[in-house]
């Protein structure tokens, strides 16, 4: 395949020299100044973004006092997302070092665990990465955050919000543990934090002969390239046609990282096939717009059926892995509909920041990129905290396994019972805009 952009991150363009009119100014700056930012955010924007073509025709920097501030105001010019709300979520500045960090090697500051709310004053714990400050002060799975410096989460969320605390450090963690359990309160300080990208896989026997393939993937970082060769060479041994790949909180990645997947999943099915186009807007199309097939690797596999664990975090390479294999293999998505991202951004480094505008969308061979709304579930499954992702009773897993043995979808209870939430209220989401491992991983 070729690999030319990246999904989340790919082409960084140093800036060096002065342009005030935007347009094809060369992206470059003669200072490092505020104002040069801005024109700089301008310009690129006007030259790259996906919707640029909705842009204003004047856009005057001085009226904005960052070029952060500007970028999210610019995005509000993206298509309506059917709610009154503008369809790019997505578009962000970041440190240029901390991107690269993440992307080629899983690491980023915090404190090393990913949550949601089950309702609107419950936050769980998600996931906890491997000897981070939070699993090394007893952060696990399935727990409850009852309060942050002695602040209750409904307290919170009335003011700053918890994102915004999470960014504290030192922070004290009141929590109550899965069975209901209060635990003492612990101050946890952010440290730097690896993800192992492929956090599990193994081979399962289905009976009757036939070896079903799991992993986990974490996130599409450069660290997975050698361990899917290591995976998939097993896989081949062990003769596995069928595969469940675990996506339910990976929120995306890189674009090499995705299509090199794909080359282990498809070359062997479907070598020289779309896996998927990349579109740009109308300015960009002719030099950038691309095809990429899938190619035999020495250890893809003669896949039949693929099953993607799925949940709201399931985003951007995720939803491209399981969009792009749909014209070529029976896809089935378990769990819950994906985030909802057939869109890209490159990275244009500027003054130690990357700037990433959503900058083209996806489409796989039979032409569908339009999933803003995300990837329905085919067999609907709860995500409960109380069991570990990919243990024997998962019901995430269980109903996977149960699709492939019987072609339809099962019933399956869920055993602990923590992931029903309440539908009187309105569950609020995490922001994910931010540093990368907010927005790829959902981490803090």
């Amino acid at each position: 395949m070729r690999k030319l952009i990246c999904i989340t991150l790919a082409v960084f363009v140093s800036a060096c020299s002065s342009s005030d009119d935007g347009g094809d100014a060369g992206f470059t700056l003669d200072s490092c100044s505020n104002a040069d930012q801005r024109r700089f955010v301008r310009d690129v924007m006007r030259d790259w973004y996906l919707w640029n073509d909705l842009l204003p025709a004047q856009i005057s920097i001085g009226n904005f006092a960052s070029p952060e501030e500007l970028l999210a105001f610019l995005t509000t010019f993206s298509p309506d997302d059917g709610s009154g709300q503008p369809i790019d979520r997505f578009s962000f500045i970041d440190s240029a070092a901390a991107d690269a960090a993440f992307l080629g090697e899983g690491l980023f500051e915090g404190f090393g665990f990913s949550s949601r709310f089950e309702a609107a004053d419950d936050l769980r714990i998600t996931r906890v990465f491997a000897d981070s400050p939070a699993e090394m002060n007893g952060l696990a799975r399935g727990q409850r955050i009852l309060a942050l410096n002695g602040r209750t989460i409904a307290e919170i969320q009335a003011a700053d919000g918890v994102s915004a605390v999470f960014a504290t450090t030192p922070l004290e963690f009141t929590m109550q543990d899965v069975d209901g359990a209060p635990l003492l309160p612990v101050m946890i300080e952010q440290g730097i934090v690896t993800i192992a990208p492929i956090p599990q896989s193994r081979i399962i026997d289905a009976g009757g002969g036939r070896m079903v393939g799991y992993m986990e993937l974490a996130q599409f970082i450069s660290t997975a390239d050698a361990e899917f060769d290591t995976v998939f060479a097993a896989f081949l041994a062990a003769g596995v046609n069928d595969v469940i790949i675990d996506l339910r909180y990976n929120g995306g990645g890189l674009v090499t990282t995705t299509e090199l997947l794909a080359d282990y999943l498809g070359g062997e099915v479907a070598e020289n096939l779309t896996f998927t186009e990349t579109r740009f807007n109308a300015d960009r199309a002719a030099n950038n717009d691309r095809t990429a097939v899938f190619g035999l690797l020495g250890n893809s596999i003669s896949l039949s059926r693929l099953v993607v664990i799925a949940s709201a975090g399931t985003a951007s390479a995720s939803e491209a892995i399981t969009n792009g294999l749909e014209p070529h293999v029976e896809v089935t998505v378990v769990g819950s509909t994906t985030l909802g991202k057939p869109v890209g951004q490159i990275g244009i480094e500027f003054c130690e920041k990357v700037i990433r505008p959503t900058s083209f969308q996806l489409f796989n061979a039979d032409g569908f990129g339009d999933y803003f709304d995300g990837l329905p579930a085919d067999c609907a499954a709860t995500d409960d905290l109380s069991v570990g992702v990919g243990a024997d009773n998962d019901p995430n897993l269980v109903a996977a396994l149960g699709y492939l043995e019987t072609g339809i979808c099962p019933t399956i209870a869920a055993p602990g019972g923590l992931s029903k939430p309440r539908i009187d209220v309105e569950i609020p989401r995490l922001d994910r805009r931010g540093k990368p491992s907010r927005w790829y991983a959902d981490a803090f």
